[in-house]
């Protein structure tokens, strides 16, 4: 799949889910491109430090604290852009998975 289509799916996903859950802001659909390219970002540098440094308790929770992780990745996109807010890790915890469902099924549809 082309990265142009990939960062599109990717800003339907926030989008919607932004719409979807009351706790998190996107202040308009160029904003959410940005948080997909940022998140590719931070997904690519941040995510295997994080996963590195995290392995022991990786492996007790049997792989759930990737959910974690995942969540920490949003609370720094958040951080870093103004129009994109996540109120608290709860809510950034419910995007993360929301928004990965959304993304999965558009992109069994593309």
């Amino acid at each position: 799949m082309s990265l142009l289509l990939q960062i599109l799916i990717s800003s339907v996903a926030v989008y919607f889910t932004a719409w979807l859950l009351p706790g998190v802001s996107v202040k308009s659909f160029g904003t959410s491109v940005l948080v997909a390219i940022i998140l590719g970002i931070l997904n690519a540098t941040l995510k295997p430090v994080l996963q590195f440094l995290s392995f022991p308790i990786t492996i007790l929770t049997l792989g759930l604290f990737l959910l974690v992780i995942n969540t920490v990745i949003i609370l720094v996109a958040s951080w870093l852009l103004s129009g994109f807010h996540v109120d608290n890790f709860g809510w950034a915890f419910l995007f993360s998975i929301i928004m990965s469902i959304v993304a999965g099924m558009m992109e069994r549809f593309v």
